[in-house]
């Protein structure tokens, strides 16, 4: 700050005096907020669809919606993501084949190789044979992970498309075409212009315009009119300094250019004095709410001429030049609308030094700020902004089989060009499957041994044992004994009408039947 008379500071040039947000009075000379080194900071330009609310996004407090976009808006991430299972992939199939060669010791990584084999179901047909040979399916290690990373490439270039299919199925075309005078009649627009003077002063020093100028200064169809018969003034204090609003309800665009000016003064201990302007311009179609278009940012002191600081404050006035282009949304049902868009500013009179500055707060001509207001209606011309399908059901079913073959090409031509400089890679099949096997023999044979080991003992597993007696506690001695054991006489009483016959009793009564016969025959 610097002293410019007796009683009271100014701030240096590009500073103003902010009030406290403590409102303890503490006051202190701050920069333009949200400037930047070429004049112009915080430049936001939006159409149809830009304001729409995005608080409710239930994920918020989890992963905002902004993490979320940068995530998913570049197909790179889903490609280096197919690419890192595909290398995972790639790495446990190596592992697995030098690491599980022996079957004995490392029973699951040779059993990982032999599924591995198993999942050959792409190249399984197409066996490295010579001329003269049938053909024949095969299940070979190579084979499988080469048919795994078939798949893997596949479904992550199918995401890719999907993706595209989703996020950029439609593509918005801009077609400009000649106005005519009813086509400019359509548009009937809510208009709002909001300038906020950035400085310490109030809306009691604003000078309210009371004409709006219209056509060519100097030309036959320039006139003025009273400002209330086109737009609606006020004004509002806010903390960065008085807001000026221009409104206008159901225009339509006119054929002539429009000037509004106002001008802020000096009034005592509130000299005229700014760093910048803030601006807000918004357009919507009359009646419907739902969608508008707008443009919004800061201006500073500092143009692309230096970097200096100024403070704006004479009579020379500072220049807002609007354009206002008419756009044709057929996307939204045939919504017209002005898109508002501030191509220029041009500065009025400026101070840089200190000096210059408290000569200017001490001089009575020089208290006053004029702001001019230059809306310019580019109605030559009409956008119209439509939507067009790029991809299709057709397209989309054409590009998978493309991405399938692809994926296929590249491994088989990997796969002939191992086969056909690795000869032991061309019988994978028939080695794995002997290896196995041996193993089911092994196993098999094993069973059989300890069977004959339980049932005859192990001494007839021994050939120089010819002795043929069954061994002491095996199951045939067992068995031999059990079937040559004599049988114990059974006791029964003494009676002779139960008392059985004896076997030589029974013989004596046979051979006299047959005595008795022989008499008879002979008669």
């Amino acid at each position: 700050m610097f002293a410019y008379n007796a009683t009271l500071c100014a701030c240096d040039p590009g500073y103003y005096l902010r009030a406290s947000s403590s409102g303890g009075g503490n006051n202190s000379c701050a920069p333009l907020p949200g400037s930047a080194g070429d004049g112009f900071g915080d430049w936001h330009v939006g159409s149809v669809g830009a304001t729409r609310n995005q608080s409710l996004y239930f994920l918020t407090p989890v992963l905002s919606l902004d993490v979320f976009r940068r995530l998913t808006q570049s197909q790179a991430v889903l490609l280096w993501a197919a690419l890192a299972t595909l290398i995972a992939w790639f790495a446990f199939c190596v592992a697995a084949r030098f690491a599980g060669r022996d079957p004995a010791r490392h029973k699951k990584l040779f059993d990982a190789r032999f599924w591995v084999s198993r999942l050959d179901c792409i190249f399984d047909n197409n066996h490295y044979a010579e001329d003269q040979q049938i053909l024949r399916k095969r299940k070979t290690e190579l084979g499988g992970m080469f048919s795994v990373a078939t798949l893997i490439l596949f479904l992550g270039l199918v995401t890719v498309l999907l993706y595209q299919a989703i996020n950029r199925r439609n593509v918005e075309v801009h077609r400009v075409k000649p106005a005519n005078a009813p086509d400019l009649l359509d548009f009937v627009n809510d208009l709002e212009f909001h300038i906020t003077t950035v400085s310490s002063m109030s809306c009691a020093q604003a000078v309210v315009p009371s004409t709006i100028a219209m056509g060519t200064p100097g030309f036959m169809d320039f006139r003025v009119q009273p400002l209330s018969t086109v737009l609606t003034y006020s004004c509002q204090n806010t903390s960065d300094g008085p807001s000026i609003t221009l409104k206008c309800n159901g225009c339509r665009i006119p054929p002539r250019d429009h000037y509004v000016s106002w001008q802020f003064v000096d009034m005592p201990r509130q000299p005229a004095a700014a760093v910048g302007f803030q601006f807000n311009l918004t357009a919507k179609q009359h009646g419907d709410n739902s969608d508008i278009s707008f443009v919004s940012g800061t201006i500073s002191s500092n143009n692309f001429v230096d970097d200096k600081l100024k403070t704006f404050r004479g009579r020379d006035s500072n220049v807002l030049k609007i354009q206002l282009f008419p756009q044709i949304y057929n996307n939204h049902h045939g919504l017209k609308l002005l898109q508002p868009l501030l191509q220029d500013f041009t500065q009025g009179s400026t101070f840089s030094d200190v000096s210059s500055l408290n000569a200017s707060l001490q001089n009575p001509s020089d208290g006053v700020i004029n702001t001019t207001l230059y809306i310019s209606y580019l109605s030559d011309y009409i956008m119209e902004i439509s939507n067009e399908r790029v991809l299709g059901p057709v397209s989309i079913i054409a590009s998978i089989g493309g991405l399938y073959a692809f994926s296929v090409a590249i491994f088989l031509c990997v796969m002939a060009q191992c086969e056909g400089r690795i000869k032991k890679l061309r019988d994978e099949d028939t080695r794995m499957l002997k290896i196995l096997s041996k193993q089911r023999a092994q196993r098999n044979w094993n069973k059989v041994r300890k069977f004959v080991m339980y049932t005859w003992g192990p001494s007839n597993l021994d050939p120089t044992d010819r002795s043929g007696k069954w061994p002491e506690g095996s199951v045939m001695d067992s068995l031999h004994g059990s079937f040559h054991k004599r049988r114990k006489p059974i006791r029964r009483g003494t009676s002779n009408g139960s008392k059985p016959k004896k076997p030589a009793d029974m013989a004596i009564e046979i051979e006299r039947v047959g005595e008795m016969q022989q008499p008879s025959s002979s008669r």
